[in-house]
């Protein structure tokens, strides 16, 4: 029940009192291909991190998670980051995602009744974004953006460092975002279809005539300054998002917007986006309110630390 402190004083007498422990969670992060899990404190420390394969059904899913927690007996409950449109009061999950089997069962309920701890789960951008409002970069900011940039735009809107939801469940999903419309084509595109890594990719494929797949994208950004083809699209890459975070920044008008997903490691990120707001701000005289960009400061855990702090947010 924790250490046992004792001050003993000139006088003779003594003083006993019990240390305070440090609360601990264990919090999974589901994913398409695996399920990461670990302890996290209250302070949004990580440690016993580990990972199993992804199961191919819900049922399978229970039994590992619960060979998990047989193991972490003493956490105070479950946080769990998932995909999908989840609805963290009911602990359904509506929508699609990569792993169709965990929409539409109540999970919360299920693992409530299974493991005997309270159980919380959120949506996996909506985590990382509340990582990143608890210990990260946005720490000391109460209304901020997070945009996940990979394979689609993904993304938060958070309010009083809380997750805003929205009446679908659908706050955050930047990629709907209507980015082009191509007349030639009768076509609109989103900035999911515009602005994604992968969308980079296929551009410099077309041209090429090859199959996108052939290609590597990282190694298309990493050459975008020796290679003219390459630096065309990674250009427009940079040019879409600073689009999408200037409307962002007057749609809603937060003190941050953190940029997290896999473009997030690349040094030059913050340098070329604002490269390509200056043009924008040139010529749009009118706006003044700069947008206030970091990069996200964690990586691989921020969706396990972001679980957690919703978990105790849900309980304060």
């Amino acid at each position: 029940k924790g250490m046992y402190i004792v001050d003993d004083y000139l006088d003779g007498s003594i003083t006993i009192y019990q240390e305070k422990t440090m609360k601990e969670y264990l919090a999974f992060d589901v994913g398409g291909t695996s399920v990461k899990y670990a302890l996290c404190n209250e302070e949004g420390e990580v440690s016993s991190a580990s990972k199993f394969k992804t199961p191919d059904t819900l049922d399978q899913m229970y039994l590992e998670m619960e060979k998990v927690v047989h193991n972490y007996s003493n956490v105070e409950g479950i946080a769990l980051s998932m995909p999908g449109a989840v609805d963290s009061d009911e602990g359904i999950i509506y929508g699609s995602s990569a792993i169709n089997y965990i929409h539409g069962p109540n999970i919360k309920e299920d693992l409530q009744n299974r493991f005997h701890k309270p159980v919380e789960l959120e949506n996996d951008a909506n985590c990382a974004a509340l990582a990143e409002v608890w210990k990260g970069v946005a720490k000391d900011e109460n209304d901020c953006c997070f945009i996940v940039s990979g394979t689609g735009i993904g993304g938060a809107v958070i309010k009083d460092k809380h997750v805003h939801h929205g009446n679908a469940l659908h706050g955050g999903e930047f990629g709907y975002m209507i980015m082009r419309y191509e007349p030639s084509e009768g076509k609109y595109y989103t900035w999911s279809d515009d602005g994604s890594t992968v969308a980079v990719t296929k551009r410099v494929a077309k041209e090429l005539g090859k199959d996108y797949h052939d290609l590597d994208g990282k190694e298309i950004f990493d050459h975008a300054n020796v290679n003219e083809l390459y630096k065309k699209y990674v250009d427009e890459y940079y040019r879409t998002l600073a689009m999408g975070i200037y409307n962002l920044q007057y749609a809603y008008d937060p003190s941050m917007i953190v940029i997290g997903g896999a473009i997030s490691t690349r040094e030059e990120l913050l340098d070329k986006v604002n490269e390509q707001l200056d043009i924008i701000f040139d010529q749009l005289t009118h706006a003044h309110v700069r947008p206030n960009i970091k990069v996200c400061k964690f990586g691989n855990d921020a969706n396990l630390i972001g679980a957690t702090y919703h978990y105790i947010q849900r309980h304060e």
